[in-house]
């Protein structure tokens, strides 16, 4: 499946605008903890493999990701491969006796709303960062990308986004450091 990802950065007009005209699907708690692969730089690959620990409604989830390289230019877009985990730790713990190391763990609260087929929108404050707005939709295969980008972005805009941004969460808490 590939993930077709547009973030911006965001402020408390967006997030009103948002939380103003879509339905709430649901408020989240996520831990996202990521790793590096013992023989290959995934900065340099660009890909990314992580433990997400996912919270709300008095529910857990986790799941382990495996995040390929972006393939659009103009957004986050990318193979994605997620697979639901019963045990964080000891999921970490295989991967960290495989020679994985852990390289940090990113926080932040996530409102998800449902904006249309498919569409989501999340709203996220990130420990150390901010806000940003994420959208989202799935496709089964490349030839879809191009346009759903443009469209996504295009939702962005109307919302007030201004400043889009390619680089995840992790990137920019290891450029701040």
């Amino acid at each position: 499946m590939i993930e077709i990802e547009v973030k911006g950065h965001a402020d408390d007009k967006i997030f009103e605008r948002v939380r103003e005209n879509f339905e709430l699907i649901r408020r989240e708690y996520h831990e996202d903890t990521y790793f590096q692969h013992p023989c290959r730089d995934f900065a340099e690959t660009d890909e990314a493999l992580r433990i997400r620990v996912r919270r709300f409604n008095g529910h857990f989830e986790a799941f382990l990701t495996y995040k390929g390289p972006k393939i659009d230019p103009n957004s986050k877009t990318r193979k994605e491969v997620e697979v639901p985990i019963s045990d964080p730790d000891k999921h970490s713990e295989i991967l960290i006796n495989l020679g994985f190391r852990e390289v940090l763990t990113v926080e932040k609260v996530r409102e998800k709303y449902y904006v249309d087929k498919g569409i989501i929108i999340a709203l996220d404050e990130v420990e150390g960062l901010g806000k940003f707005i994420e959208i989202e939709a799935l496709a089964e295969d490349e030839g879809a990308v191009e346009e759903t980008v443009k469209r996504l972005r295009e939702i962005l805009r109307a919302l007030g986004v201004e400043h889009f941004e390619r680089r995840s969460y992790l990137e920019l808490l290891l450029e701040g450091r």
